[in-house]
């Protein structure tokens, strides 16, 4: 066998080096990561080689956070190569012959493979050769991909490619916990257990649900079995997410997989600045979870009383909570997550609303837990895969669905003369110009869509109008500069909230079309 290796970067060190200093010279900020590693392996077996192990060296630099391997072999006359992985200190990991790619990281693993700190230094590729034929030779490659701490992940986390192919509306719950943090269930026998995670799942599934986040509190030690998990719930997108718990108020992180800092108020992470420059580092984005909730001993830490220097990085508020829900019985309740929400977009700030079920029991028949799935978020997407479910909740053609009848859904364009605009975008509208709002409406035969609008100047305003049958709903409203924000809510025949609808939000612009 004649192995060779070759290392490909994405840019060299030095060139990140002249671009950090050429952008500090203009005066601009830069967060420079390491650009990833791609190494290629390539070799020749023979009959030499049959009933061997052959082991490939390559090296992993310092600070590589996640490590995968891409093989490949020529598997003419029944030629058969095994393989697995050796680290400096020891294995890692063996797949024989039913995988041609794995992943390895601090956080997770490919099943057969061992998650855990991934050390500097010589690693092995381990090839196992069962039977390759007398006068047969072979060739062979492997692509091993290096990805440093900090950078942001490759694609989807557990699922390679898109569970569903197609844009649409993809419903899902973004706030559930097992017995890797504090969620329980009953045991076969009928004991109180910590909750394994394929229960949680089997709900989601259950529920009709596209896609679910696992949130545990601060937590990483779910995600080797979720990626597991993944395989077997192909219909199902599970994305990585966390509940970062502090004494100043939680929040859930999505698309992060390593270790963040959560001590919010310690050294490790003395602002909210620190916790989001790590979640941004890797191409997460960070929601508040239930800010109305009370914080004290009924509930520790749970409202959010933390400082938001900017809020701009805050991608989205979590303005309906299943357990929240559960104690009030509406979403206009004590506990509700509209009122905070509203005053950050009355600040200009443009995060999404979002929903989550907080369900701590996939059974949510003891203590009268929130069913997996109630509330759901649903979000447009470009297609059914981690990275447009982020991206879909990064640009918000979003709403929340509290319980509505099966199918239901609320959709919101606002129009100024020609100009439109949907859901998380900006309409840009002259002084004095009216607004025509249209809401495209599903599901409920009755009850009414109501148009809210708000900004700085005064509470947020409601006008209601009856469905009665419709598809759309329209109404016109007079923009005036201190109009900031509109949105689209339904309601039922009882008067219940049963869909928040996200902002369409609102600039004003000279007769030339410049802003003023």
């Amino acid at each position: 066998m004649i192995p060779r290796q070759t290392e490909r970067r994405r840019l060299r060190p030095r060139t990140w080096a002249f671009l950090a200093g050429l952008l500090c010279l203009l005066g601009l900020s830069f967060r420079a990561h390491a650009a990833p590693v791609e190494i290629e392996l390539r070799g020749v077996i023979t009959h030499a080689d049959h009933e061997t192990y052959v082991e490939v060296p390559f090296s992993v630099p310092e600070n590589t956070e996640r490590l995968t391997v891409t093989f490949a072999y020529d598997r003419a006359n029944r030629t058969v190569i095994d393989l697995g992985i050796r680290d400096p200190n020891g294995f890692r990991g063996w797949s024989g012959g039913n995988r041609s790619t794995f992943t390895l990281a601090s956080s997770d693993a490919t099943s057969a493979y061992i998650p855990g700190f991934l050390p500097p230094g010589e690693w092995r590729l381990i090839l196992g050769v069962p039977n390759i034929r007398k006068g047969a030779s072979a060739s062979w490659s492997a692509r091993v991909r290096l990805d440093p701490r900090g950078a942001p992940s490759p694609g989807s986390v557990f699922h390679e490619g898109a569970v569903r192919t197609g844009p649409g509306w993809y419903r899902g719950d973004l706030h559930t916990h097992s017995g890797h943090s504090d969620g329980s269930c009953d045991s076969l026998s009928g004991r109180r257990v910590l909750c394994p995670v394929f229960r949680t799942l089997e709900a989601a599934r259950a529920a009709g649900l596209d896609f679910i986040a696992l949130t545990e509190h601060n937590s990483t030690s779910v995600y080797p079995e979720l990626r597991a998990l993944q395989a077997y719930y192909d219909t199902l997108l599970v994305l990585p997410g966390r509940e970062i718990t502090t004494f100043q108020g939680h929040a859930n992180v999505f698309g992060v997989t390593s270790p963040l800092p959560f001590q919010l108020g310690s050294a490790r992470a003395p602002t909210l600045d620190a916790v989001l420059d790590a979640v941004e580092a890797e191409g997460g984005l960070l929601s508040i979870n239930h800010p109305g909730m009370p914080s004290g001993e009924a509930c520790m830490g749970c409202g959010w009383t933390a400082p938001i220097p900017d809020c701009r990085r805050i991608t989205a508020v979590e303005i309906a909570n299943g357990g929240g829900l559960r104690l009030t019985g509406s979403a206009e309740g004590p506990l509700s997550g509209l009122p905070f929400w509203e005053s950050l977009l009355d600040r200009g700030c443009r995060v999404t609303g979002i929903a989550g079920s907080d369900n701590h029991d996939p059974d949510s028949r003891n203590g009268g837990q929130p069913p997996v799935g109630r509330p759901a978020t649903v979000i447009y997407a470009a297609e059914l895969s981690q990275p447009a479910i982020l991206e879909g909740l990064r640009r918000g053609r979003v709403f929340v669905d509290l319980g509505a009848p099966a199918g239901a859904s609320i959709d919101l364009k606002v129009a100024s003369g020609k100009v439109r605009a949907g859901m998380g975008e900006t309409l840009r509208a002259r002084p004095a110009a009216r607004l025509r709002l249209t809401a495209k409406v599903s599901g409920p035969p009755d009850g009414t869509v109501e148009f809210v609008s708000g900004g700085p100047s005064g509470p947020a305003t409601r006008a209601p109008v009856p469905i009665r049958g419709l598809s759309e709903v329209t109404m016109e409203l007079p923009w005036t500069p201190g109009l900031k924000w509109v949105r689209a809510d339904v309601r039922g025949a009882d008067g219940k909230l049963q869909l928040i609808g996200n902002p369409v939000y609102l600039e004003g612009r000279n007769p030339k079309g410049r802003r003023p």
